[in-house]
């Protein structure tokens, strides 16, 4: 019997050089996984938060559908793709809702639409974001490995495969983006 993995990658190569039908197979593989890390996305957040974790794959996942000519390596590669977008949903959610709060394109909702994420809790997503976009520009590979470990769960080894880089530098640059990133949000 092959291997699931091999069954991913496969389906990962078909879906980059243009076939739609190898993305259909491809999500009932990964779907527990991005069900995991949309948990972990969602895990800070308040219950009853608006946008659950079923709704960030489903956004998540419309953002990847259009994708075209990826040039995907493996399961860990898409993981890592896949938690950057969960990232940046997250993030848009939560400027809108800033942003709607300071009037922008104020509309009427029902009661149970407004139990969202606490004012604190967003600010400290947008905040991330913000010292995660500059960390970007000091180090881009910093960036990427953080997004890789923290928002997308990877370990140490899967990360260290992503990147192609050995697990003692994922390691020593993990300790020095988290440092850095502790001082920018203490700001």
């Amino acid at each position: 019997m092959e291997h699931p993995s091999a069954n991913i990658t496969g389906f990962l190569l078909a879906w980059g050089e243009g076939d739609p039908a190898a993305l259909e197979k491809l999500l009932p593989l990964v779907y527990d996984e991005l069900h995991r890390l949309a948990g972990v996305y969602l895990r800070g957040e308040r219950p009853g938060h608006t946008l659950q974790t079923t709704a960030l794959i489903n956004e998540a996942y419309l953002r990847l559908a259009t994708w075209k000519n990826v040039e995907w390596k493996n399961r860990a590669h898409f993981l890592g793709v896949a938690a950057q977008m969960m990232r940046r949903v997250l993030v848009d959610f939560a400027r809108s809702r800033h942003y709607a709060k300071r009037g922008g394109e104020a509309q009427q909702v029902e009661f149970e639409e407004t139990r969202v994420a606490t004012p604190r809790r967003e600010n400290e997503i947008i905040a991330l974001d913000d010292a995660l976009n500059a960390l970007a520009e000091i180090d881009a590979r910093k960036c990427l490995l953080v997004e890789l470990r923290y928002f997308g769960g990877l370990s140490v080894e899967e990360t260290a495969e992503v990147m192609q880089l050995s697990s003692r530098t994922v390691l020593r640059e993990w300790q020095a983006a988290r440092a850095w990133l502790y001082r920018e949000l203490k700001r």
